[in-house]
């Protein structure tokens, strides 16, 4: 290596180094904000490093840990059937849309992207949901709600169509169905499109809180989301409230309680990325780039 290299190696991890200190310099901060005391935030705004360690907004969080675990459950449970089931579907659909042969195939993507245009909206949507569909107090309204985007299924679709004609010609001349063509030849070359769709689709259900909000009265189904607006909610009523006011001294962890909820919301998300990192890149570019 030259001494060009090694300047030009030098000045690209400086720049990298940067960059991941910016991106990871705000969630350090929003921990610090989490273990600090409402006072110290007034006093002393926000710091990397605590002035004191106080586990004061975990413990109003977590008043109830037994919601929390709850909430917990049922989201992971509605994320990951969401994620699989709509995965399964969105690329069977995308891949059936792929196939050049298919009799009617721009009709059918028209008819997908006509209802990104136009939707009935939140009181016809409700409507089925609670009086046809009768899913109102269920989990599956979690999951069948929102279960296919016709965005997701033109990124697998576009995937699906730069794999080479060839290789699928071959199968069909080998006596492969359809089916196995699919599950044996499309799905193991089209990985990274099928692992970014699967990470948008889990971030999506694991950051939904207006289905909860719409349709969710039973108190075991509450998803982690929606409960953590809601002790929000109880904050502000608090702060509004004199009388509650007085049982917290003046100091209502209103600031620090925002950053417990950003950290147990994002801890998940961030356990479950590394899986998907290797595939993310490369299957959002290409699916965004090919025609």
């Amino acid at each position: 290596m030259t001494k060009a290299d090694k300047r030009q190696q030098l000045v690209l991890t400086i720049a990298f180094s940067v960059v991941c200190a910016l991106v990871l310099i705000p969630f350090l901060l929003v921990v610090s904000i989490s273990l600090s005391s409402e006072k110290d935030i007034m006093e002393y705004g926000y710091k990397l490093i605590p002035k004191k360690i106080d586990f004061a907004a975990y413990k109003y969080v977590f008043m109830a840990p037994a919601s929390i675990l709850n909430a917990y459950k049922v989201t992971s449970i509605v994320s990951v059937a969401s994620m699989v089931l709509g995965v399964t579907l969105k690329a069977m659909l995308a891949f059936v849309l792929s196939r050049k042969g298919l009799k009617g195939r721009q009709a059918m993507s028209f008819y997908l992207y006509f209802t990104v245009l136009f939707s009935g909206g939140m009181v016809p949507t409700y409507i089925l949901m609670s009086q046809y569909l009768h899913l109102t107090d269920t989990i599956w309204v979690y999951i069948l709600r929102g279960l296919i985007s016709p965005w997701h299924v033109f990124m697998l679709r576009t995937f699906f169509q730069g794999i080479p004609d060839e290789i699928t010609e071959a199968a069909v001349i080998d006596g492969a169905s359809e089916y196995r063509i699919f599950a044996q030849l499309v799905v193991p070359m089209s990985k990274p499109a099928i692992a970014t769709v699967a990470l948008f689709m889990f971030l999506g259900k694991w950051n939904d809180w207006t289905t909860a909000m719409l349709y969710i009265n039973d108190e075991s189904l509450i998803s982690l989301q929606y409960l953590l607006q809601r002790i929000m909610q109880n904050i502000q009523l608090v702060e509004t409230d004199p009388a509650y006011a007085a049982m917290y001294d003046g100091e209502i962890p209103s600031e620090t309680v925002r950053m417990v909820m950003a950290v147990v919301v994002a801890g998940p998300a961030l356990v479950v990325f590394p899986f998907f990192q290797k595939y993310f890149v490369k299957g959002i570019t290409v699916g965004a780039v090919k025609g």
